[in-house]
């Protein structure tokens, strides 16, 4: 990503965390010590933060206000660590290495992580009720029910752990089909909540024309992602990439890498992130960001 684009996202980063220390302090006041300590640890964990920035990115393109938008994008961060921390137990990746830093259930034991992920999940919806007015509260409430649910990521979880076990040949759909799910469910979430944090008390509800474009959006930078989190498990390192690479070979996952091969691989991620630079795009000056960071997902090393 050029240097440029960084510059313009690190002030929103910024704010981005000083939120989340805002939120889970503010929702763990009479927590236990111990599990307050885990939720900080994983939450405020360095990490990319595409999801809470993907939300911000997307009030601004539609004319929202970042400060608005901010709650909204603490609540998809804490539903994606909450994501990670479970993943990452013995019973499912089974990882002891998370964005550079022991996971959440090697650096306290897998009890608390359980309750970690589960206190984050929950707050995620606190945030939410507590921060916005009724329209916009409803909404989003459903939204991020609906992304992080069974039909959602979690649905996509369990065809991911199912994969490992077909006998029968997998198919690009099936693998689209399960990534959709897992991992692009959670990105519609982001944008969506940050139209809705910008428009949903108006007269009429949100623009149907915005909210297609950034569900087509997406759709594309969903599915790119994932292409270059698959790539990236074959040819980084964990130093790089701040968690343990080649793992998915090893569980017998169903990945790109591994139905296409590389280079293939590589051919669709670029295709995908042309399509999520041209729904931007079509958002206007304003999404210009989210087209840079569609370009830089698909170049990234980590």
């Amino acid at each position: 990503m050029p240097a440029a684009i960084w510059d313009e996202l690190t002030p929103k980063l910024v704010a981005i965390k000083a939120a989340l220390r805002h939120h889970l302090a503010d929702g763990t006041r009479l927590a236990p010590a111990r599990l307050r300590d885990a939720m900080a640890y994983s939450l405020l964990a360095p990490g990319k933060r595409l999801r809470p920035l993907l939300t911000v990115l997307a009030t601004e393109a539609v004319g929202g206000d970042l400060t608005a938008a901010l709650p909204a994008a603490c609540a998809v961060e804490m539903v994606h660590t909450y994501s990670l921390i479970h993943d990452d137990l013995p019973a499912m990746d089974d990882d002891d290495l998370r964005r550079g830093l022991p996971t959440c259930h090697k650096r306290f034991d897998e009890a608390t992580a359980i309750l970690a992920g589960d206190a984050l999940l929950t707050l995620a919806f606190g945030v939410l009720a507590d921060s916005y007015p009724p329209a916009t509260a409803s909404v989003s409430l459903k939204e991020i029910a609906a992304g992080a649910g069974a039909a959602g990521m979690v649905g996509g979880q369990m065809l991911d752990l199912q994969a490992e076990s077909e006998s029968c040949p997998p198919a690009v759909a099936d693998l689209e089909r399960i990534h959709r799910l897992k991992t692009g469910a959670l990105f519609r979430t982001a944008l969506r909540l940050g139209l809705y944090s910008a428009q949903a008390e108006r007269p009429g509800g949100v623009d149907p024309v915005a909210l297609g474009h950034l569900d087509a959006f997406a759709d594309a930078f969903g599915l790119a992602f994932q292409v270059t989190d698959d790539l990236l498990d074959v040819e980084s390192s964990a130093e790089l990439a701040g968690k343990r690479v080649g793992k998915d070979a090893a569980l017998g996952k169903l990945t790109y890498p591994g139905l296409l091969g590389v280079a293939s691989s590589r051919e669709r991620a670029a295709e995908l992130g042309r399509a999520a630079v041209s729904a931007a795009e079509a958002l206007g000056e304003r999404a210009r960001p989210l087209a840079e960071l569609a370009r830089f997902v698909v170049q990234r090393d980590r």
